[in-house]
């Protein structure tokens, strides 16, 4: 028999028994179908991190005070005996080439006043160069100068949450509102960003690093972020901080410096491992599928053995018998592999309608290694039942009831 009359007859042994066929078929389909969908939220969930990372500003080098041995993971601020300061950073402004800008931060928790209108906002003081290295820029108005820095002005520049909250649709820019009790001039409103890393980038206050440093009646700074100008220039213009900084602080390290790419790293493996146990946990449902399908050829052989004598009887040889039903389960793992894909074609679009944020979408390396598998499914559990079919005796088959 050639291989499209093999294709053929196992079409139509299956077509016999349609409910039993799909019911057979149905484990690999889910197997299939959750195989894709688990690799298509795993990498679209790394997609979205990373685009939540880069909405923050890229090639970021982020100092903060206290040493943390654990590396990769989010800078913590935490037992150091020399604080960070503001002098610090404009020497690293000075010193390091390779970078677009060096912001000096403190923040916190504050409540901003607007005549009978109040709200508790995340405040961060900073320095003129924050706008670069974060990439948060100002849609009317201006951003902080260096001047506002140096004269300790009362301005502040607000998100647009804030001002919707606060003003409606009036008017806000050099406005006055109250941080804490301190009166502010709002000099400048934000771009609409939305969320970042679960901040809402619209609901934050924007001031001079000094007048921030008064309200939380502070003098050090919480982290310095210097923006290096390409990903090449991380490694040097980390090292060189790490240099100014030692030699602030008497040579002793006490600080951390880590880098949105190490961040990253992390995650991508914590993805990578979360994405393998998904994968191997869907994957069972496809061995459970491949078991039922030997199951059914199994009972297919004992059903149709009268036939495979009638065949011998013709002519057909061993081989060819084994072969039939061979390609009848790899037929039958083919096609629910098939209808598993576009089951989880399917499953990720409306996952997408329902949350468009994610970046959801099917990959060809995990479509085809979904469709691998489930045909390797069908081979390994044919070979059983077709080396059964194979060796029945031709003599006691036509003899069969």
């Amino acid at each position: 028999m050639t291989f499209w009359e093999l294709i053929r007859t196992a079409i139509m042994a299956l077509n016999q028994n349609k409910m039993r066929a799909a019911l057979t078929a149905l484990g690999v389909i889910i197997g299939v179908m959750s195989v894709i969908l688990l690799i298509a939220l795993g990498e679209s969930a790394q997609a979205y991190v990373e685009r939540e990372f880069a909405i923050m500003g890229s090639n970021v080098i982020i100092i903060t005070p206290g040493k943390q041995e654990t590396t990769g993971m989010f800078p913590i601020s935490a037992g150091s005996h020399r604080k960070l300061t503001y002098e610090i950073a404009r020497q690293i402004k000075r010193k390091v080439p390779g970078i677009i800008g060096v912001a000096s931060n403190t923040l916190g928790l504050a409540n901003i006043r607007y005549k009978n209108r109040q709200r508790n906002v995340l405040l961060i003081g900073t320095t003129p160069d924050f706008e670069k290295v974060r990439q948060l820029y100002t849609q009317i108005g201006r951003f902080l100068t260096e001047e506002d820095i140096e004269r300790n002005s009362r301005v502040c520049i607000i998100g647009t949450t804030v001002k919707r909250e606060l003003f409606g649709t009036h008017r806000a820019l050099y406005e006055k509102i109250s941080i804490n009790g301190s009166k502010h001039t709002i000099v400048g409103i934000l771009e609409e960003r939305g969320m970042a890393l679960g901040i809402d980038l619209g609901d934050i206050v924007i001031a001079p690093l000094p007048s921030a440093q008064r309200i939380f009646n502070v003098e050090e700074v919480m982290e310095i972020l210097v923006g290096a100008r390409t990903q090449e220039d991380i490694p040097r213009a980390t090292e060189l901080a790490r240099k100014i900084v030692r030699s602030a602080h008497d040579n002793e390290e006490d600080f951390t410096i880590t880098n949105q790419d190490s961040m990253l790293s992390a995650f991508s493996r914590i993805f990578s491992m979360l994405r393998l146990m998904l994968v191997g946990i869907a994957c069972i449902s496809l061995l459970v599928g491949g078991i039922g399908i030997m199951n059914i050829m199994l009972v297919s052989v004992r059903e149709r053995t009268r036939e495979v004598g009638i065949r011998m009887a013709v002519g057909a040889t061993r081989a060819d018998i084994g072969l039939q039903f061979l390609v009848e389960s790899v037929t039958l793992s083919v096609l629910g592999g098939m209808t598993g894909i576009f089951l989880g074609f399917i499953g990720s679009t409306v996952i997408h309608v329902l949350y468009p944020s994610l970046p959801i979408g099917l990959s060809l390396w995990s479509v085809t290694t979904a469709f691998l598998f489930s045909s390797a499914v069908g081979v390994i559990s044919g070979v059983y039942p077709a080396l059964k079919a194979a060796s029945v005796d031709p003599v006691e088959a036509l003899r069969y009831e």
